[in-house]
């Protein structure tokens, strides 16, 4: 499914932003894929970059995954995963986004024979640059790839151990059907003992959604929850999210593209219980919208005042895992806009 992203009002340009569920791999846009493919001298079986685009025709996770990992295919060197980030960061720069937590899949480029050293350079020598140029801050999160086994994420996890100054946490993404958290409970442990901050993806809709956030919040005990609402099906469990300050990453557009809806009115009432609920773009390039668009698209459908817009910003820099001095900075400005725009 393919919809034109929501027209961005002034008030949502302006606003400072920080995003937190964004995969790097799901920024990769037709025109650089092609850019790199040529590059690579790899053909695709696509005519043109409007024929790709006719590709992204799904209508659940499992049908966006295929596409998306197809995708990767182009990725194979370092300069590949640098020119990747840096079109992120300069897309994101470009919407007032201050401060963003990337998701990266080593084991999908791993897999393949690229060297897990190639990919996690790339990434970061390009964000480097972008914060040198133009004051965007980007940091890594490394996710295990579910429909693989334990085993390999943990050797993924000990490779990633010389490099974990540019990785501030861990995830969990892909195919959650028959993948609970709990198959991955001794990586996360280890993870956890190693420093790394935790969270995990509970897609929407899933078979046993609410038992898997149950496991992330009670068994496995993460940091934060990607996507997650579920919990609204089950009350003692949102009370404890709620009670632990855990926050939930939601993405408005993806779940349109995946599920019945964009979950306009359940992200409405997770943040009228006062769940630190954030809005963010998900993979971008499939579901076309990056976090300004995901904004402007749930205005309207959620009800969200300007106050409401500031609200959730100040939820996603405090369930963030950035310094507190980029904290303070990104509070600092949140209140001062809000101030100048008379809210």
């Amino acid at each position: 499914m393919t919809t034109a992203p929501a027209p961005v009002d002034a008030f949502v340009a302006g606003l400072p932003k920080c995003e937190l569920h964004l995969h790097i791999e799901g920024t990769l846009e037709p025109a650089l894929k092609f850019a790199l493919a040529q590059r690579g001298g790899i053909a695709l079986p696509y005519a043109d970059e409007s024929a790709l685009r006719a590709a992204y025709d799904f209508h659940d996770l499992p049908g966006f995954l295929a596409v998306y990992y197809e995708g990767m295919s182009v990725l194979r060197t370092e300069q590949d995963f640098y020119d990747l980030a840096a079109a992120y960061a300069a897309k994101a720069h470009s919407q007032n986004v201050r401060y963003a937590e990337i998701f990266f899949d080593p084991q999908a480029h791993t897999a393949r024979g690229v060297a897990f050293d190639t990919v996690v350079r790339g990434l970061t020598r390009a964000l480097d640059d972008a914060e040198r140029a133009t004051g965007f801050r980007g940091r890594l999160v490394m996710c295990f790839l579910r429909d693989f086994q334990a085993e390999f994420a943990m050797a993924t996890l000990v490779q990633s151990l010389p490099y974990k100054e540019w990785i501030v946490g861990v995830g969990l993404d892909s195919d959650e059907a028959g993948n609970p958290p709990v198959k991955f409970r001794e990586v996360f442990a280890r993870a956890r003992a190693e420093g790394y901050r935790l969270t995990m993806h509970c897609d929407v809709d899933q078979e046993n959604s609410t038992e898997h956030i149950r496991q992330v919040v009670e068994e496995i005990g993460a940091d934060r929850i990607d996507h997650g609402v579920n919990a609204l099906e089950d009350p003692a469990l949102l009370a404890r999210i709620r009670e632990r300050g855990l926050g939930l990453t939601v993405c408005p557009i993806s779940n349109a593209h995946v599920t019945d809806g964009m979950k306009a009115a359940e992200i409405r009432a997770l943040l009228d219980a006062d769940v630190k609920v954030t809005v963010n773009s998900d993979d971008p390039a499939y579901f076309p919208g990056y976090v300004a668009e995901n904004l402007a698209a749930l205005r309207g459908p959620a009800e969200l005042s300007d106050t409401d817009l500031v609200r959730l910003q100040r939820n996603a820099i405090e369930i963030s895992w950035a310094a507190p001095a980029v904290r303070e900075e990104f509070l600092a400005e949140l209140a001062a806009y809000a101030e100048n725009a008379g809210r």
